[in-house]
């Protein structure tokens, strides 16, 4: 064992997990989290490129509204498909191997997209693209969580959901300059590039998890962690800690999610997903349009939809803040409360210009907010051995509430429905996601850290 420098002792085993939990955030710590935040930043433009350029391609190719809907909602279930089966794969392997090889199948899809033949191909290469988004996600997330101290664990996490945002609007600024000069392909050859840009950079920049080096043991574990635990500014450990038991493998983590001790916390966290990410994606998806039924011009259509977008780049960074002095589920029930009782005051604004913009701003701030807040809240309610296959499985229910809200939102226009209908059923959706997290509670085995992101002795059950 190599000498330790004079003055420094060993670390304990159990002692960085509990440094990292209580000490300060240090400077290589807010990095691992600023390189998760941009890595969410590609994926904001590389989801909604297609609704960027929806438009031009439906133009070139002819493609009448429903085949154009099917090329939008390849790529949800591109992500959907990632974030179940390939996600749960950081919690054998690693969360830095996944999020680089996924990187580089979002590359290569993006890159492809620019110079598909047909509107098929173009669909079949969003599934393949958000496929390496949907292990993105969760891997970034997860690292983000799992370097920054209790405190500011949800201001961390919370950020991922900005720079998701900010690469939204971004991307949405950038296609509007290019698509008329260059054509639609151009967006998907600089998202392409840019992606592809970001595997060295993550390569280089973003750590392994500590957490899983600790549970999964892979070779130089002690090595690894101890080179961590100095650009921390941690004392070395002299020797791993105990050894835990772990999911022998994919299917058994999905197994050990719906044991009799986390069952309870997984269908819990899965109907919340599944009902917030509905509830966001017919906002978002809806908004413009339904202003325009409801009696504004199409111009304040767009514009009360992008209002919406820019109040959500601060909505969750706004969350995060309040997280580090209030226990994040409470923060995350009241930010869905107030959008449950926002939403029918929106829609029955718009005959107030003014008053249904600033209203649309301060939902898109808190819509946002309460998916960030579930992004926050997953990661910490499970233990490190299972932790990206808890988060990705609930982003895949999430995503098939994502995929399904427009549809039925459009069904039920069909048969006559009024946007207020709409609204108020959106409300009730918020609200009673609210309700179900009163019922959240720690399982009866104990993650290695509460959803406030402090350690939970075991069997406590006290809700955060």
């Amino acid at each position: 064992m190599s000498r330790l420098p004079e003055g420094r002792s060993a670390a304990q085993p159990t002692s960085l997990r509990a440094a990292l939990d209580d000490g300060p955030m240090s400077r290589f710590q807010w990095g691992a989290v600023a390189v998760c935040v941009l890595l969410n930043m590609l994926d904001g433009f590389d989801v909604l490129v297609m609704s960027f350029t929806g438009k031009a391609v439906s133009a070139q190719w002819g493609l009448s509204p429903s085949q154009l809907g099917l090329l939008l909602s390849a790529g949800l279930v591109g992500m959907a498909l990632g974030a179940m089966f390939v996600a749960p794969w950081a919690d054998r392997i690693g969360r830095r191997p996944v999020i680089l090889g996924c990187l580089a199948v979002a590359a290569t899809g993006m890159l492809l997209s620019a110079a598909s033949q047909s509107a098929v191909q173009l669909g079949a290469l969003r599934v393949f693209t958000g496929i390496g988004i949907g292990g993105v996600l969760a891997g970034s997330n997860v690292i983000s969580g799992e370097y920054a101290n209790r405190r500011w664990r949800g201001l961390a996490v919370s950020l991922n959901s900005t720079g998701y945002a900010i690469g939204a609007t971004l991307g949405g600024l950038l296609a509007v300059a290019m698509t008329g000069s260059y054509g639609w392909r151009s967006v998907f050859l600089t998202g392409g590039i840019a992606t592809a840009l970001t595997v060295p950079l993550a390569y280089f920049l973003l750590p392994e998890s500590v957490d899983f080096l600790t549970t999964r043991r892979p070779r130089r574990a002690l090595e690894r962690i101890n080179v961590l635990a100095r650009r921390m500014g941690r004392p070395p450990l002299e020797h791993l800690p105990e050894p835990t038991a772990a999911p022998a493998g994919i299917s058994a983590g999905f197994r050990e999610l719906l044991s009799p001790a986390l069952r309870r916390t997984t269908l819990l966290l899965w109907l919340a997903f599944f009902l917030v990410m509905a509830g966001f994606y017919f906002v978002t998806s809806w908004t413009p349009t339904l202003l325009v039924e409801a009696g504004l011009s199409g111009t304040q259509g767009l514009t009360g939809g992008t209002l919406l977008n820019l109040g959500g780049i601060f909505g969750a960074a706004a969350l995060g803040a309040l997280a580090a002095r209030f226990a994040l589920r409470n923060v995350l029930i009241a930010y869905l409360t107030v959008t449950a009782v926002l939403l029918p005051a929106f829609i029955a604004s718009t005959s107030a210009l003014g008053a249904a913009f600033t209203l649309g701003a301060v939902i898109g701030l808190f819509a946002n907010g309460c998916v960030a807040g579930l992004y926050a809240l997953t990661p910490a309610t499970y233990g490190t051995e299972i932790r990206a296959t808890g988060l990705g499985s609930a982003l895949a229910i999430g995503r098939i509430g994502a995929i399904l809200a427009p549809t039925v939102a459009g069904s039920l226009l069909d048969n006559g429905w009024t946007p207020q209908n709409l609204y108020l059923t959106v409300s009730a959706i918020f609200a009673g996601t609210a309700l179900l997290l009163l019922l959240l509670r720690p399982a009866a085995k104990a993650p290695a850290l509460s959803p406030q992101g402090a350690a939970v002795p075991e069997g406590n059950s006290t809700p955060a």
